[in-house]
């Protein structure tokens, strides 16, 4: 027993730093469960168009059509082991001259594995239109449907890849300029210091929210999808750099003048070997940190603005495209599952916090 506990301590001596962010990350409970189902999110992102029984742009004669419900008991109370949903009938409401939906428990329609429905590109390579799940007689709306009758799940699903890649494009960009900028201000100093300082507090002066919005008015409405989403990226990008760029060079100034920056200086290392390879890395687990929770912003900012129109336009969704369906209270009371992509935009940045916190915590394995 004592041998053993010599051999813990032992290893926990000699481990990398790594190691030690390693062991004290898998105690934090939340940020496990988090990077769990963000990685559940993301593998949802990439193969959206298997996991969408319909295709984004299908319109149906079913307007804002409530969930369907999973049945595994039919009205007799006879229980199937295939998952199915009744069908649907609407009525025209005499008073409201709104249409009512219900249940035909007349009509089952098993749910079926590995289906085949629309046609689709998976990673606009290989051409299917084999789905996970998906009914062969009948609808099947988890989410319920919109305005025009289209599927709600499908389109959360879809929408997931633009509002989970543009936090992750937004943030590489935002991490590069606020590095190298933060890095040359911090290393060298002097008039250089001084003028990205000032263009710094410049951008951090600027109210974020008016800002992004002027800038994304200010995108051409004929643009197709691609040039607005990278237009949104970089707009989004701009007020994440400042940040970064000013711990950035508080680092590099406590850390140019250490013992291991003057040995590189004397074995002939120039000055971007010595930032990039020697100081940069010496914080990486910060600038880690950082990205985390940099992230969530950046959803945060792009489902704003494509909430008020000015971000992501039809065809594309994304999760504030989607919301924005959902401006108007009247529109809130009457068909409140139009609200489900927000559920998915909290969780989204919830998991991230949580992440985010697990892994400032393993950052300082000596605590």
């Amino acid at each position: 027993m004592k041998k053993e506990k010599n051999d813990a301590q032992e290893k926990f001596y000699i481990a990398s730093q790594w190691q030690l962010m390693w062991r004290k990350f898998k105690k934090h409970r939340l940020a496990i469960c988090g990077g769990i189902i963000l990685s559940i999110f993301y593998a949802m992102a990439l193969f959206s168009n298997f996991l969408a029984p319909y295709d984004i742009l299908k319109q149906t004669d079913f307007e804002y059509c409530p969930p369907q419900k999973i049945h595994f008991f039919d009205k007799e109370g006879q229980f199937h082991l295939h998952p199915f949903v009744y069908g649907i009938k609407r009525e025209l409401d005499p008073v409201t001259w709104r249409f009512k939906y219900m249940e035909d428990k007349s009509k089952r329609c098993f749910i079926y594995f590995f289906i085949r429905g629309d046609r689709y590109k998976l990673w606009n390579l290989l051409e299917t239109d084999v789905h996970l799940f998906g009914v062969k007689k009948g609808t099947i709306f988890l989410f319920g449907t919109d305005k025009l009758g289209r599927d709600l799940f499908s389109r959360t699903i879809h929408a997931s890849r633009i509002s989970l890649s543009i936090g992750l494009v937004g943030v590489a960009i935002s991490f590069v300029l606020g590095s190298v900028l933060g890095g040359i201000s911090g290393f060298y100093g002097g008039a250089i210091d001084m003028l990205i300082q000032r263009t710094i507090e410049f951008f951090i002066c600027i109210p974020r929210i008016p800002l992004w919005m002027a800038l994304a008015a200010a995108v051409p409405a004929e643009w197709p999808v691609i040039k607005v989403y990278f237009a949104i990226t970089i707009i989004l990008s701009l007020m994440g750099w400042p940040a970064l760029a000013r711990v950035v060079r508080g680092k590099l100034i406590s850390l140019r003048e250490e013992d291991f920056v003057t040995a590189a200086k004397v074995g002939g290392a120039n000055d971007r070997w010595i930032i990039t390879r020697h100081l940069l890395p010496s914080f990486t687990s910060y600038l880690i940190v950082n990205l985390t929770l940099a992230i969530p912003q950046m959803i945060l900012g792009e489902t704003a603005l494509s909430f008020l129109g000015l971000g992501i336009q039809p065809p594309a969704v994304s999760w504030g495209a989607l919301l924005k369906d959902a401006q108007q209270l009247s529109v809130i009371a009457l068909y409140p599952w139009l609200l489900i992509p927000g559920i998915f935009v909290i969780v989204t940045v919830l998991m991230f916090n949580f992440l985010g916190d697990g892994l400032r915590d393993a950052a300082d394995p000596y605590r």
